[in-house]
């Protein structure tokens, strides 16, 4: 074992608290933080070039132009960048991300953005048509989700990780007041959506995180134990993002319920393909209105709803738990203000937009999308298992995790990337995950995917120590116990995104 590897097993064995001591004290070493400074350089360079393709390809701006540049040019450029971008997305190579992708579909909802463009909700008296389109988007998901004569409402955001911020800022207001809970906290599986932390960063909650079972699902046990005199809500995925495992919602919102304290279940990748899968007969555990339990859900419209991105729906059970996400300001000499979400001006052509694709695919639609994505899941899960040094964690629906017990998992990931394929890497526990969606149901999609990653997993099993471009990333976030360390890294990572 080398001395790198047997200094990270020492610091992974010592208290958190210390080593971000330790983690600190190391960086005010000249020598030290300017070889962290190198080994960060050293990376960035690899990572812009994937982030950066453009580079003197395109005119580029610091500033604004003296003189403005002539539609027909901007639009040139940009058709341009689409085509090379949607060669890589159009044929099914990446995981998720693009969830419906033809192009007739594409074609209407532009139009109807194209429509809507200059509608904003902030100001309803101008565009009433903004407030019935939200306001049936948000009763139509509600219905799917078990909401159908219960008072279930709710409002829509910019996407799952503001639904999550809201429903969470929301139960800390409610707690607050009904509760007089002024050090909130929430229970979350270790699994449950970053988001969580987010907003556990965000509006000052104490996060519980739970462990989950050999299945990847919420461990209801420890669930129980975690519970205090503070606790405000408890999470649960249907289903979670790195395993695709539907967290046990029933045992967790009926403990939460005993409890008298919230429960969410974040839908926001499954709340459009769940429902329909138990319409197909698949066995889906139960996770939303219908279980007394649940008093708040998040699922996101842009995801399997189809519609553009930026929208996704958060929902409570009753106005009065609603109540505490508003925004109002009485006192402002700008006049009265209030808003439903964070945003003030919002895109209301998002909106709209969605409404015509919930609309226009209708239940027939969702159930024959959902049909085509769990079957394709299936054989695909099937071919993964049939790998014999690849294994697939737990029982998943559609986010098909898998790992490996000989070979350097993020090695194949990083040969299937040279086969054109976008999946995504997850640590704890190392693996790689294919999320399914619509793109991966064309003809011959699945069958090359598999025939890639056997063709992947030999080539990994022949040369063990070539290196790759994101392995080496993908291995030090996953191993490095100075997790300081990958926070910066992730920093620099966002700085060059930045960089004009």
């Amino acid at each position: 074992m080398s001395i790198k590897y047997m200094l990270f097993n020492l610091l992974g064995k010592l208290n958190p608290r210390f080593l971000i001591f330790i983690e600190k004290q190391m960086k005010n070493i000249p020598g030290v933080s300017q070889k962290i400074e190198g080994e960060y350089a050293e990376v960035m360079v690899e990572l812009e070039k994937s982030v950066k393709p453009y580079k003197n390809k395109y005119d580029s701006f610091t500033q604004i132009p003296a003189i403005g540049r002539d539609y027909a040019d901007i639009l040139r450029d940009m058709e341009s960048m689409r085509e090379q971008e949607e060669s890589h997305w159009k044929d099914g190579f990446i995981s998720g991300a693009v969830y419906h992708g033809d192009q007739r579909h594409i074609d209407f909802l532009n139009q109807v953005y194209a429509i809507n463009s200059q509608s904003n909700p902030l100001h309803a008296d101008v565009w009433p048509s903004a407030n019935k389109f939200e306001a049936e988007i948000v009763a139509m998901t509600a219905n799917m989700l078990g909401g159908a004569g219960q008072d279930v409402c709710g409002t829509l955001s910019s996407g799952g990780t503001e639904s999550i911020l809201l429903a969470m800022k929301t139960y800390r207001d409610w707690a607050r007041e009904k509760k007089g809970i002024t050090k909130p906290e929430m229970i979350v599986p270790v699994t449950a959506h970053a988001a969580f932390d987010k907003a556990s960063q965000y509006f000052n909650i104490k996060t519980i995180h739970i462990p989950v079972d050999e299945n990847f699902r919420a461990d209801v046990n420890a669930a129980k134990k975690a519970i205090t005199k503070n606790t405000i809500v408890m999470v649960g995925s249907a289903p979670s993002f790195p395993h695709g495992a539907i967290d046990p919602i029933v045992e967790l919102s009926e403990l939460a319920h005993q409890h008298g304290i919230g429960f969410h279940t974040d839908a926001c990748l499954g709340g459009f393909v769940l429902p329909w899968a138990e319409k197909l007969g698949y066995p889906v555990p139960s996770f939303d209105f219908r279980l007394p339990g649940v008093t708040s859900m998040s699922a996101d419209t842009h995801k399997y709803g189809y519609a553009a991105k930026g929208t996704s729906v958060v929902l409570y059970r009753g106005q009065e738990l609603r109540h505490f996400q508003y925004y109002t300001s009485t006192e402002w000499p700008g006049g009265l203000y209030f808003s439903p979400t964070f945003a003030g001006s919002r895109p209301g052509a998002l909106s709209a937009a969605c409404w015509a694709s919930l609309t226009s695919i209708g239940a027939q639609g969702y159930l024959s999308a959902t049909k085509k994505i769990l079957e394709t899941a299936s054989a695909i899960k099937q071919g993964v298992n049939e790998i014999p040094e690849l294994r697939v964690l737990g029982d998943p629906l559609f986010v098909i995790a898998f790992a490996s017990e000989s070979l350097d998992i993020y090695k194949v990931l990083d040969t299937m990337s040279h086969k054109k394929w976008s999946l995504n890497g997850l640590h704890k526990p190392t693996c790689v995950h294919l999320c399914v969606t619509l793109r991966h149901t064309q003809p011959g999609v699945a069958e090359r995917f598999l025939a890639d990653l056997r063709e992947a997993v030999a080539h990994v099993k022949a040369h063990p120590k070539e290196k790759g471009a994101m392995a080496p990333v993908y291995g030090m976030a996953a191993t490095l116990p100075m997790r300081g360390m990958v926070s910066d890294l992730l920093k620099k990572y966002l700085d060059v995104i930045f960089k004009a």
